[in-house]
């Protein structure tokens, strides 16, 4: 099956959840210092960033018929990287049952109406504590921010940029303010941003594929 590059836009927002715990950590690695790690603040933020499901949200916005492909997808790389390190078997299997666990809850439209109107709270509180400092949890980038950097990527390759973005001022210039950072440029803007997100994906698909005819030979 030949996929077009639409296809490709569709899908790759999906590999941002099996990538995002770690994009989050190799953020603060990367970052060649300046990120605050402690402070109420910063674990209070944190929390509420990681209280809200990206993956209803994600998957709720990609056209029905891409969906089952999309899922199967998921599933395959999930697989496959369980195959690549059998150590984290349990980790995987327990990624594989959350991937058919959140396919059937995608059927609830009270569960997509909740998880919508919680991104809405979450990012209008950030709108206005941005009003007051320059980043999330005080003036200095933190953690609180390393876990919101995602969610944001999240949004512009999902196309929802204008919608959530910049139809809030102040998300907007901090977000124009994170990708300047080099550890955004080196771990999420190399990857994800123009045509990069399409040779992200294109390796990822094309090692699932070439994983798939092997073990049929």
């Amino acid at each position: 099956m030949i996929l077009s590059l639409l296809d490709f836009r569709y899908i790759i927002t999906h590999t941002l959840w099996i990538a995002k715990r770690y994009i989050e950590r190799i953020a603060i690695v990367s970052s060649g210092g300046g990120v605050s790690f402690s402070g109420r603040e910063v674990v209070e933020w944190m929390q509420k960033i990681q209280d809200w499901n990206p993956k209803f949200f994600t998957l709720s916005h990609i056209p029905e018929k891409y969906l089952f492909y999309v899922s199967k997808f998921i599933r395959r790389v999930v697989i496959a990287r369980m195959a690549e390190a059998p150590d984290l078997a349990g980790a995987y299997h327990h990624k594989l049952r959350e991937a058919y666990e959140t396919e059937d809850e995608l059927k609830n439209q009270d569960v997509l109406r909740v998880n919508k109107e919680h991104l809405i709270r979450l990012l209008d509180e950030v709108e206005t504590q941005l009003n007051e400092t320059a980043y999330i949890a005080g003036e200095e980038f933190s953690l609180a921010d390393v876990t919101l950097i995602p969610v944001l990527a999240r949004l512009v390759l999902l196309d929802l940029e204008d919608e959530y973005i910049r139809s809030r001022p102040n998300i907007a210039e901090y977000w124009l303010l994170v990708k300047q950072r080099p550890s955004y440029k080196k771990v999420i803007g190399k990857y994800f941003d123009g045509w990069g997100r399409y040779r992200t994906l294109i390796r990822t698909w094309c090692f699932v594929r070439i994983r798939s005819m092997l073990k049929r030979y």
